[in-house]
């Protein structure tokens, strides 16, 4: 009649990791899920599905992500395989490669953009 249950534990896969403000990490950091930042990070920045990086986050840091949101700053070059988008409050200083991007009106990027393989696909399905 009465049934055992266990309380719902998230699955692996929905994992999120965040740093949060104050909180200041250095060195290289990995995650396999997804990261929020809004503290400060030194070393690398490294993560399989999607990064937030908010508005008080400072980031002096190679960073590579599947996709990722910015508001905040981040010092060092960003590759994502999918999408980057940049809020109106970021600032970039570094390059950036990614297929798509999204810059809001008042962003800053101080470097190089390269959208990885976009023109190239396009060329093809015109054909």
């Amino acid at each position: 009649m009465f049934k055992d249950k266990k309380p719902a534990m998230p699955s692996p896969s929905s994992a999120e990791t965040i740093i949060a403000q104050g909180v200041k990490v250095e060195g290289d950091f990995s995650a396999d899920g997804d990261v929020v930042i809004d503290g400060e990070v030194s070393g690398s920045v490294a993560t399989e599905k999607f990064l937030r990086i908010g508005e008080t986050a400072m980031i002096k840091a190679d960073v590579k992500a599947h996709s990722a949101v910015i508001a905040g700053e981040v010092q060092g070059n960003i590759l994502a395989g999918e999408m980057i988008e940049l809020l109106a409050t970021s600032c970039v200083k570094g390059d950036i490669t990614t297929k798509r991007i999204s810059i809001a009106e008042g962003a800053q990027v101080n470097g190089k953009i390269t959208m990885d393989g976009s023109s190239t696909e396009r060329k093809k399905n015109e054909e």
